[in-house]
Formats: structure tokens, C-alpha cells, sequence
């Protein structure tokens, strides 16, 4: 930052802090962050749809089929080369690292999450990598209201509103449903829906749809309007395709959850790009509509166009052949989680908020398709209705975002006709997914760590907690062949403490001494010589472990042991004493913080 620069923000800053309040300045803080969330959404959609079209449109369909193979790998590659000679430095899954970076980081995203996702993205997603945009625009987003939010010096509770103002921002502008991300945004990044943090959002939402009709008119993703009304014998349906949708985001989630463990196990990044690469290759070559986003395909199905989505394919299937239109529709089900995961596995950067849908919308369709061609009804149902809902269903399952989808859909929509239905979808499907994947594709990975927010306001507290601010490391360490004498003068005599780690020649914690141990014996010189630090040492009630325990997992030690202090080790060694006064004062100081 140059000198120049700093001396005009010093006077804006100043300038702000005399004549417009803090509430007045987040407010009008959302609505540039919004402003800026549309135009990076406009920026990457544009830039992946001009890089997709040019290549499947006039080179795969004018020149050869093969071009399906070779682009995903040479997409994979480009992401490779960027990310390794350009960008240098890790990065994460779009709302993923959001997340943490919210948990554990006080809401700080580094600055370069600003732009890499705008490089690499349209070349993971434009070459044929089948992911979403949604994610890295998030991502951007997101990093966007961090950075402003320091560069402006505002706090880490503003900070993060600024978070999930942005995410509510980008999400509008995608999919021109500003409801539906005010829903996004409190749902996914847990945010307190009061009357403080609903304005800033709702200003981020308007201003980045605003954005979005500026540049794309009414152009939007989903292209559809509801023609057939929703009958109340259609209910038992609905309830039916809850469960169906249920079990294909089981599966989708536990496919996504262990083709990334496979990954994980690959030593050599090159190695990924390419076993990775290849597979999703091959599979994009068998199955062209997994080329890419998939929303091309969303769309036809929705139209009941499904000719367009069987016949692209090497084998030329034709859409008047039932028995084939359900397998190839059950195939892209089952494989686009694979194609999915293999583009994540093979490096690409991208989300699932497009193949969620693309997988809902194919499952409600070829649901609906097998109950109109038993015959064993005396209606037909609306293809295109439960397409939708299957939408929402997957929403609700995969990504555990129930409100969300019922929202999303019934925006894009045009209307709330579809509004019982989702609701009866989204929640079956939620319910019974819920019960056997815990924790959605965002979230699984911070859960296992403890540090995944929720919408519990003392879960969150505590995971806010910075838990090298509750830590006390000037005791006194004491070895424990040391004598009574050695103790009384090198340890009690300099130390205000009453209590001393024992620890071996390799700092390894071993017991604890506590001065009310030695009280009656202290002054006993007869004895200093005799009696040893081994023999008078405590075994701790319990140990914190600094790179395991969450502050959720120490408080429930304090509770179960009934413990003032309890010993921390770091990487194996003696590191400190938490105390549980100095952790309860740090909680009610983090609780008005957070409440306020």
C-alpha cells in the first residue's frame, strides 16, 4: 500500500468516523460490497460462458467429438500452471474456507482469494470441468467484504455481516433471487437474523441483482415458468419423491466424501491432475451432458426438450424409447457426482451448488417419467413440476439447506404455486439425509475439527474464542528428580503461582506440583534433600491438547473434571495452564461481542 494511498484513506476514515454513524457506514459498506459481489459474479459467469460456448459450440460440434476428452485435461493443466507459477499459495473450496476463515481467523481472507478465483474458475469450468461457479464466486465475494472490512477497520462482527452480505450478494446476482440469498446467507453462514445484520444483507442482495439486470437483462441460469398447477393428488407423489430425493443425496454425498478421501492419499499434485484428469476426460467423452456446469442441460429437461440431452452422446440414443431415456437419466444421477469429485480430485476449482441441481432436476424428471409410463395411475404428472422439486429436494439433502431451496425455486419460478411441494420435498429429503450425513459438503470437514458456527449462539461463542489469549505459560517448570529444597528456592520462592508443571529433559508434561502439596513440609530443611518432585507431583485431572481440542471440548473438560487449571500440551510438549476464571471472562467478553 503506498504512502499516498494511506494518507487519502486516513482522511476518509477520519472524515467517516465525524460525520456518518457506524450503523449509517455498514449499511452503506453492504451496498458497495454488494455492487462489487454482482460484478465479479458478472465477470466470471461471462468469462466461463464465453470460454464454454467457444469451445463446445464451435470447435467440439464443428470439428470433432473427441475435443470433449482432451479439453477437461487441458483445462485441469491451465488450473495447475496458474495456481503453482502465479498464484503460489493454497487454495481452498469456495464457502468451505469461508467458513473457516470466519471460525477461526476472525473473519481475515487473504487478499488473493479476491482474484484467484476468477482465474481459475472459468478455466476449471469453461474447459469442461464439471463443477459449479457458485462456490468461487462466493469465494470472491467473500474475500471482497473481508478486505474491506480491514482496510475500513471495522470489526470482527462487522466483518463477518460483510461475509455473508457479499455471499448473499453474488448469490443474488447468479440467479437474479434476491429472497432466496438473504435465505442463502443466514442459513449457510449461521448468521443472527435480527433487524442489525437483515438490512446490510438486504441492501447486498438488491444491489447486486440491480447489478445483474444491468448487465444480463432477464437472461438467467434457469429458464422456466410454471404452466401446469400443483392438484392435491399429487401429494403422496411429492412425499415419494422426498425419499427418492433422500437417498440420491446419500449417495451423492458419500460418492463426494470418498472419491476426495482417495484423493487425499495421492502424494504428487501431478499425479492428480492426471488420473483425475483423464477419468473425468473419458467420462465427459461418454457423457457429454456432464461437460461443464450442466445448466444447458437443467433447462431442457425443465422444457421437456429431453431429446436434446439422450441424443448428444457418442451412441446417438433416441428419446422415443422409454426403458433408455430412464437409464441414461438414472447414469448422469449416478455420475455426475463422480465427474464432479474427479474434477475437485484432479485440482480443478469450482462448487456443487450446479451439479446439486443439475442431479435434483434429472431425479425429479426421471421420477416422475418411470410413475407416467407405469400406467398404474389415472394421471399423468408434470415433468417439468417435479423437476423442480427434485431441485429443491437435492438442495435440501446435499447441501442441508432446506429453506434455501424452497426459496431459490420459487423465485426462479415466477411464482409460489410449487410452494407446498417444495416444502414437502425439502423436508422429507432433509429429515432422512440429516439422519445418515450429519453435516453437509460444506461443513463435514470443519465439524470433524470442531470448527464448524451454528445457528447455537454458546457453540459459536466458544468456537469465536481464540484460545491463545486463555493460555498462561509463565510457570515455573520443575524436573522431577528435583529435591524439596531445589523447589522451595528456585520455584516458590520466584513464582506468584501456586501450582508447577513437572516436566522430563524432553518437555514433556508429566504431573503437576501444587504449592498446597508442600505447605506443611516446606520449611522442613531436614527433609529438603530426602523428598523428590516425582513423589509429591498431582497427575492432571485432564490435558488440553492445543491442535485437537476444541474450546467447546476444554470447556467440557473444566465441566467434567471440576478442575481451576488444567495443563496444555502443544505438538507433545508442556505449553501452559488454562484457567477456568480467565476462560469464563474470556467467554463473556467474546458473548457481548458477538450479542451486540
Amino acid at each position: 500500500m503506498s504512502l499516498g494511498f494511506k494518507k487519502i484513506l486516513k482522511k476518509i476514515l477520519i472524515w467517516r468516523f465525524q460525520y456518518i454513524s457506524d450503523k449509517q457506514f455498514i449499511n452503506i459498506s453492504s451496498a458497495v460490497i454488494g455492487l462489487l459481489a454482482g460484478i465479479s459474479a458478472v465477470i466470471l459467469k461471462n468469462s466461463t460462458h464465453y470460454i464454454q460456448l467457444l469451445l463446445e459450440g464451435e470447435i467440439i460440434r464443428d470439428l470433432h467429438h473427441a475435443f470433449y476428452f482432451i479439453f477437461p485435461v487441458i483445462g485441469l493443466a491451465i488450473v495447475y500452471i496458474i495456481k503453482k507459477y502465479f498464484i503460489r499459495k493454497k487454495m481452498g473450496h469456495g464457502i468451505p474456507i469461508t467458513l473457516f476463515s470466519i471460525s477461526k481467523l476472525k473473519g481475515v481472507i487473504p487478499s488473493y482469494q479476491m482474484w484467484s478465483s476468477l482465474i481459475t474458475a472459468p478455466f476449471t469450468v469453461g474447459f469442461g470441468g464439471s463443477a459449479g461457479l457458485e462456490g468461487p464466486i462466493v469465494a470472491t465475494g467473500a474475500a471482497l467484504g473481508s478486505n474491506y472490512a480491514r482496510l475500513m477497520h471495522l470489526n470482527q462482527t462487522t466483518k463477518t455481516l460483510l461475509i455473508g452480505a457479499a455471499a448473499a450478494g453474488v448469490f443474488s446476482s447468479i440467479f437474479q433471487a434476491p429472497i432466496a440469498a438473504i435465505v442463502f446467507a443466514v442459513e449457510i453462514f449461521s448468521l443472527e437474523l435480527t433487524m442489525v445484520s437483515m438490512i446490510p444483507i438486504l441492501l447486498a442482495s438488491i444491489t447486486a441483482v440491480l447489478t445483474s439486470y444491468f448487465f444480463f437483462g432477464d437472461d438467467i441460469l434457469l429458464h422456466f415458468e410454471i404452466l401446469d398447477r400443483f392438484h392435491l393428488n399429487d401429494v403422496i407423489f411429492y412425499i415419494f419423491l422426498g425419499v427418492f430425493s433422500a437417498i440420491a443425496s446419500i449417495y451423492f454425498s458419500k460418492v463426494y466424501f470418498k472419491i476426495g478421501a482417495f484423493f487425499k492419499d495421492f502424494k504428487g499434485f501431478h499425479k492428480r491432475l492426471m488420473f483425475g484428469g483423464i477419468l473425468l476426460g473419458v467420462m465427459v467423452y461418454l457423457i457429454p451432458p456432464l461437460f461443464g456446469e450442466g445448466y444447458s442441460t437443467v433447462n431442457n429437461i425443465l422444457r421437456g426438450d429431453i431429446s436434446k440431452v439422450i441424443s448428444n452422446n457418442i451412441f446417438h440414443f433416441q428419446a422415443d424409447n422409454v426403458i433408455i431415456v430412464v437409464a441414461f437419466l438414472i447414469g448422469l444421477i449416478l455420475f455426475k457426482v463422480v465427474a464432479t469429485s474427479l474434477t475437485f480430485g484432479a485440482g480443478g476449482v469450482g462448487g456443487v451448488f450446479a451439479p446439486t441441481l443439475f442431479t435434483g432436476s434429472v431425479t425429479g424428471y426421471v421420477f416422475a417419467l418411470i410413475i407416467n409410463s407405469s400406467n398404474l395411475f389415472d394421471h399423468q404428472l408434470s415433468t417439468a413440476n417435479f423437476a423442480m422439486a427434485g431441485m429443491g429436494g437435492l438442495m435440501a439433502g446435499i447441501l442441508q439447506a432446506p429453506l434455501t431451496a424452497i426459496f431459490l425455486i420459487a423465485e426462479i419460478t415466477g411464482g409460489y404455486q410449487l410452494f407446498v411441494p417444495l416444502m414437502i420435498v425439502s423436508a422429507i429429503s432433509y429429515l432422512i439425509t440429516k439422519m445418515y450425513i450429519p453435516h453437509n459438503i460444506y461443513t463435514a470437514e470443519l465439524a470433524k475439527k470442531g470448527q464448524l458456527i451454528t445457528h447455537d449462539k454458546d457453540k459459536k461463542v466458544l468456537l469465536l474464542m481464540d484460545i491463545d489469549k486463555v493460555i498462561e505459560t509463565n510457570f515455573i517448570k520443575i524436573h522431577p528428580k528435583m529435591n524439596l529444597g531445589d523447589i522451595v528456592q528456585n520455584a516458590v520462592i520466584k513464582s506468584t503461582r501456586n501450582h508447577f508443571p513437572v516436566v522430563n529433559d524432553d518437555n514433556e508434561f508429566l504431573g503437576i506440583l501444587m504449592l498446597d502439596d508442600i505447605r506443611n513440609i516446606m520449611f522442613e530443611q531436614k527433609l529438603y534433600k530426602k523428598i523428590k518432585a516425582h513423589s509429591l507431583m498431582q497427575i492432571a485431572p485432564a490435558i488440553i491438547d492445543y491442535d485437537k481440542d476444541s474450546m467447546e471440548a476444554i470447556m467440557e473438560k473444566f465441566k467434567e473434571t471440576v478442575a481451576w487449571n488444567l495443563p496444555v500440551i502443544k505438538d507433545g510438549k508442556y505449553y501452559g495452564f488454562i484457567s477456568k476464571s480467565r476462560l469464563l471472562t474470556s467467554y463473556r467478553r467474546k458473548l457481548i461481542n458477538v450479542t451486540a
